[in-house]
């Protein structure tokens, strides 16, 4: 039976595709249109799940969308209702788009399958299918459908499942305990009261983008003190010792307004929000760490109560909060569950998958095997490129390359990352989810001190502070960094390893805020954060054997079994999704080396083109 997820219209719109409960395709539609965040109804994203398994809609049994939009209409006109007058102009701001496009998802969905049910019989030269044609339109809820991407995959037979994001129809938080094939609802926080908001409220306040800029806060936090946790706790969030929690919404505006925070907010801390682009003060990273100090006391005490209500010894996670990968890995050391699971892609395109699982097990009432590992496979369900399709396209655009085999690839990659050179990786199926696990992904080497700096400044354009990831061997991970399990999806953070740290002098001890930067933590300075901790993705043989052969490879000749790994996309725009996508971002950046499955290209053999970095001057940063 093929079950086809979709979710649209909010952010993050995704497919994916299901055979039973195994996971055959998923993809977000950001990584077709190269529009980040893509909202709109996932077209190109539905095609590749269908195309890449030669199917039509009609040889699919049931389409089924992440949430019910009725009941999102509901919660959208009780809370204005009752801020009312307050909130005018955003109602009808919201009824306008409400009244115009979401209010019968239903028609809007069949209209779209139509139009692409019959844009591939086209292409085939078939006769446009009838509407009778489409297959069975199903709905999830929306944290249903987190907790089925969060349980479903997972490795275990019975969990506790734990979802927290901004909010759904009406829930931001929710528990369920997974067992078989089954998911029962324990209970629910329900929206304004909402621990994504609450840290979406202080991205906005400290000048970064909602929905996007919340790892950013998350990064800049090990800068800063949490200095105003105390006064969070006392104005603004009520924390029970059971990990529950209300919002004074006298200090927000996310429920009857465009804006997160209200006046009140704004006088709490004593200034406005922080306009995008002007500096980053300590004021700043003092708040990042204080939200974020917040953010893991409420995630831990959740957890605890959890551990207690269903005595189940494992945890699945999901939902935008479930990125929060420093929480996570405090998590995960608290000991709270023997073992935690977290979805790759566990915002709304990951829902996609949950809602298509939610129908599989709930609604057509099939059991559920566990697999040994998870069913995710590393998350590598998207696009893949053949040797052959690459070199046509090089060929096309005048593009110099080398074909090698892997073998002297993998041993000439190595010898130019230990020259310091900065290689952008296309490799495989494309990651599902926001993460680049070595399928695309730019790689560097860690040792390397000034290898931050470079990747912040030259090659993705943003901001210094951020840190960067390491990519490391699975079977060395022990001998880097204090983590006692696996981290396939880069969703924990975890201390370095401490025979490998650097202890700070007492004059370094002294350094404030960006100047932390300018200290090197360890002989692996380019992934070691200021607070001597890393975002670890542990690389497997099994899901990605060319990727784990590299790092073996400059294992060989270093000695060391980690790769910086970021990323393959300058800021602003999606992870590359195709050969011209990765050629296009190697000519505009100052990336050194271009791997595109077993082509090799050189920067400096390649034709100059008089846009390939004039596109710099006008570039919009998020």
């Amino acid at each position: 039976m093929r079950i086809l997820g979709i979710s649209a219209y909010y952010h993050d719109s995704a497919a994916a595709l299901i055979d039973g409960d195994r996971v055959l395709a998923a993809a977000q539609e950001e990584r077709f249109s190269r529009r980040k965040h893509d909202a709109a109804f996932p077209t190109q994203a539905v095609r590749f799940c269908l195309d890449s398994q030669h199917l039509n809609l009609s040889d699919l049994d049931a389409v089924v969308y992440y949430e019910k939009p009725l009941l999102t209409f509901e919660r959208l006109l009780e809370t204005y209702l009752g801020a009312a007058p307050r909130g005018g102009r955003s109602f009808v701001a919201a009824m306008q788009v409400w009244l115009k496009e979401k209010l019968f998802l239903k028609t809007e969905i069949r209209k779209e399958l139509q139009k692409l049910a019959a844009a591939m019989a086209t292409a085939k030269g078939s006769p446009e299918p009838d509407r009778g044609s489409l297959p069975e339109l199903l709905f999830s809820e929306h944290h249903l459908s987190h907790a089925g991407a969060a349980f479903y995959p997972s490795p275990f037979e019975k969990a506790a499942v734990l979802c927290m994001d901004g909010v759904g129809e009406w829930a931001t938080t929710s528990a369920w305990l997974g067992e078989g094939g089954r998911l029962t609802p324990l209970w629910e926080i329900s929206f304004p009261h909402s621990l994504g908001l609450l840290y979406s409220a202080f991205t906005y306040y400290c000048g970064f983008k909602v929905n996007s800029g919340e790892y950013k806060l998350m990064g800049l936090a090990p800068y800063g003190q949490p200095v105003h946790a105390d006064t969070i706790r006392r104005h603004l969030v009520d924390i029970k010792p059971d990990g529950t929690f209300r919002l004074d919404l006298s200090y927000f505006k996310f429920h009857r307004g465009f804006r997160m925070t209200s006046r009140k907010f704004h006088k709490l801390f004593g200034r406005p929000p922080r306009q995008g682009e002007t500096e980053l003060s300590q004021f700043h990273m003092d708040l990042a760490a204080s939200i974020q100090m917040i953010t893991e006391e409420i995630v831990l005490k959740l957890a605890r109560s959890l551990r207690q209500d269903t005595g189940a010894t494992d945890l699945c996670l999901s939902g935008g909060v479930a990125l929060n990968c420093v929480a996570n890995g405090k998590l995960l050391r608290e000991g709270i569950f023997e073992r935690i699971w977290i979805q790759p892609a566990a915002g709304d395109a990951g829902s996609a998958l949950g809602a298509a699982l939610v129908a599989w097990h709930e609604h057509f009432q099939q059991p559920r095997t566990p697999q040994p590992h998870d069913a995710m496979g590393g998350t590598y369900l998207g696009p893949r490129f053949s040797n052959d399709s690459v070199q046509t396209y090089l060929q096309s655009v005048g593009a110099p390359f080398h074909s090698l085999e892997d073998g002297p690839l993998f041993e000439r990659l190595a010898e130019l990352l230990d020259r310091g050179k900065v290689v952008g990786w296309f490799n495989g199926a494309m990651e599902f989810g926001p993460r680049a696990l070595g399928a695309r992904s730019i790689l560097g080497d860690p040792r390397n001190c000034a290898m931050q700096s470079v990747m912040n400044l030259k090659i993705k354009y943003r901001e210094s502070f951020r840190p960067f990831a390491p990519s490391v061997l699975e079977e060395e991970v022990a001998s880097q960094f204090e983590l006692a399990s696996g981290s396939p999806y880069m969703l924990l953070v975890a201390p370095v390893k401490r025979e490998l740290c650097t202890p700070m002098t007492p004059e370094q001890e002294q350094l404030f805020g960006i100047d932390k930067l300018k200290v090197p933590r360890s002989s692996l300075p380019a992934i070691t954060h200021v607070d001597y901790s890393a975002r670890v993705q542990t690389v497997s043989a099994r899901t990605n054997p060319r990727y784990h052969n590299l790092i073996r490879a400059f294992q060989r000749r270093t000695g060391c079994p980690t790769l910086v790994n970021t990323s393959f996309n300058v800021r602003g725009e999606p992870i590359v999704c195709t050969p011209e996508d990765a050629y296009r971002c190697f000519m505009r950046t100052e990336m050194d080396v271009l791997v595109l499955e077993n082509q090799l290209l050189l920067k400096e053999e390649q034709p100059k083109r008089a846009d390939d970095l004039s596109w710099k001057d006008d570039f919009e940063l998020d």
